[in-house]
């Protein structure tokens, strides 16, 4: 170690309390973490790419300083859809340190890397305060039906207004207006499940037709609109 010719000139002071860092919630324990393998927990973050084009949400599921679980979701890049899949097969098996510091291709997801290592070393997991934690698997309970992502798209216009494409019940059909030309409701088919259903064996034309729903007062409406045609 070198020390400068003023450090080396200074006498020595007794350091006072040596009691360590402060402790932090994981998993229903209060744990006084020193080094990586002392982290725990399950949680999100956020990411985002330097021209803000696309985002991804990262879960991980960290037990013991390793990470055991990733859930890569990825919105507006198909670049970063492809990187994710690289993601998904680099992150598991490696210690929360090496994963942020792993080329994850993306800025989005290794600005995502970024955030959740923050909340894990800083003990604000999802599962600060849940004895045990969470199994492995616990992230697909983030999906929906037929573990598809949930995915909200809207677009809208000064001139046209609104149109509601995808919501979390699945994708738009139609949409219901008033007599005002509001929307009152809209007709959805939930892909994810009708996917599964057809993976099962039912007929494409049944699965579909099983899998059409409806929300708010779509049934008395006076006007039906086509999204994504009218």
């Amino acid at each position: 170690m070198n020390y400068s010719h003023e450090v080396e000139k200074m006498c020595t002071l007794a350091k006072g309390p040596k009691h360590g860092p402060a402790p932090i919630p994981e998993e229903g324990k209060w744990v006084k973490a020193y080094e990586i393998k002392d982290i725990s927990g399950l949680s999100h973050g956020i990411g985002w790419c330097a021209p803000q084009q696309g985002a991804c949400k990262l879960t991980l599921n960290v037990k013991d300083g390793i990470v055991e679980e990733a859930l890569v979701e990825t919105l507006g890049c198909s670049g970063m859809t492809h990187s994710a899949a690289m993601a998904g097969e680099i992150l598991p098996g490696k210690t929360l340190l090496e994963c942020l510091n792993t080329d994850l291709v993306c800025d989005a997801i290794n600005v995502a890397m970024r955030e959740i290592f923050k909340q894990l070393v800083y003990g604000r997991s999802q599962t600060a305060f849940s004895e045990g934690g969470l199994p492995i698997g616990a992230g697909l309970e983030d999906l929906g039906k037929g573990l598809r992502s949930q995915v909200g798209t809207i677009f809208s216009t000064n001139l046209k207004g609104v149109r509601y494409l995808e919501l979390a019940e699945g994708y738009i059909l139609k949409v219901a207006v008033d007599e005002n030309d509001e929307v009152i409701g809209y007709q959805f088919v939930k892909v994810g499940k009708m996917l599964e259903d057809i993976r099962h064996g039912v007929d494409p034309k049944t699965a579909y037709e099983k899998n059409i729903g409806t929300y708010g007062r779509f049934a008395d409406a006076p006007k039906y609109v086509d999204p994504r045609e009218e």
